[in-house]
């Protein structure tokens, strides 16, 4: 065999080898990054289940919570008209107790029962003032005599000492709303509580002369965020004669996303026919130029509408509250 032949002879068997090898290894190869691809996917579908699974969970308890809620409204406005139907029977001094205050100013709401539940009741309430918009805000209920609710809290108080007064004078109810508005203090413990709503207390009273006896919790009652039991803190409230107010109707301009004020008007509008009682939940702040731009709108909406009055909250509003006190049935 001459050395040529056997140099091709070589070179034959080496592409052979290598055409095997790439024969092996491309197919191995593959496999590798198929099952590495696989290994990814497995995971991939274990945390979307698991994020489904969460999501699931969640959608459930939000429905629970949705319907818990509703259930208490319920049981709050029975509780309401079963006191009112028993008062209209109590002797004068039992009418009292069910009432609170002057006897005769209660009687004066149960000359006609039967005409006093047919009339719708709408409290405008309004949540974190005051604010830039507060003065107008005061100038449209002026305008059309309808008295609301300011649920304000102490922020700049030297700079809005004279929207507070305003507020008292033209025979708005004052509420609070927490002093800082800061959940992560307010929160924190049932001590920080009750100090931040000392504060609030004492501060509106130098400044206003008038002692509320109405609270709102920031995010309301029924709030996931608080780190101290809520019935703590009801009881807080209870022991203090304080009353506390959630909402049955949002006006939606809390959203993240901003609403408008024809938006703001139809929700409220929508939700009001199914409530006899209705409080409904608005804000006062800076960006919510939309409600004030609503308000005007809405109050000419709940006007037309037959056997309605807009009042504000007294000690004889039917409690809306998204959370019971543990004592209660």
């Amino acid at each position: 065999m001459t050395s040529e032949r056997r140099k091709r002879i070589n070179r034959l068997k080496k592409m052979i080898i290598w055409t095997v090898l790439f024969m092996i290894l491309i197919p191995t190869a593959g496999c590798i990054v198929l099952g590495i691809r696989l290994h990814y996917a497995n995971n991939s579908v274990k945390t979307m289940k698991g994020q489904i699974a969460f999501l699931e969970r969640a959608l459930q308890d939000s429905i629970d919570a949705a319907d818990r809620v509703e259930a208490l409204l319920e049981i709050n406005e029975g509780i309401w008209r079963e006191s009112r139907a028993e008062a209209d029977t109590e002797s004068p001094e039992e009418a009292e107790e069910v009432f609170g205050g002057d006897v005769e100013t209660a009687g004066e709401g149960l000359v006609n029962d039967t005409e006093a539940e047919e009339v719708r009741k709408v409290y405008l309430t309004f949540d974190d003032g005051p604010s830039v918009n507060t003065e107008e805000l005061l100038d449209i209920l002026a305008e059309y005599d309808v008295k609301a609710t300011f649920f304000v809290t102490g922020k700049d108080k030297e700079k809005y000492a004279d929207t507070y007064r305003r507020i008292v004078e033209e025979g708005h109810t004052l509420g609070m709303h927490s002093y800082s508005h800061e959940y992560s203090t307010i929160y924190a413990s049932l001590e920080s509580f009750q100090k931040d709503i000392e504060l609030l207390r004492d501060f509106l009273y130098n400044e206003t002369g008038v002692v509320s006896n109405f609270y709102r919790f920031p995010g309301g009652s029924s709030n996931q965020v608080s780190k101290t039991d809520i019935h703590e803190m009801i009881d807080y409230l209870d022991a203090m004669g304080i009353s506390y107010f959630d909402w049955n109707v949002s006006s939606g301009d809390a959203s993240s996303v901003p609403v408008g004020s024809d938006q703001i008007v139809n929700r409220v509008m929508e939700q009001l026919p199914s409530r006899q009682v209705a409080v409904v939940l608005m804000h006062d702040a800076s960006n919510k130029g939309s409600t004030l731009e609503a308000l005007p709108k809405l109050i000419e909406e709940i006007q037309k509408m037959e056997k309605t009055e807009i009042l504000p909250i007294t000690e004889e509003t039917m409690l809306i509250q998204h959370a019971l006190s543990e004592k209660e049935p």
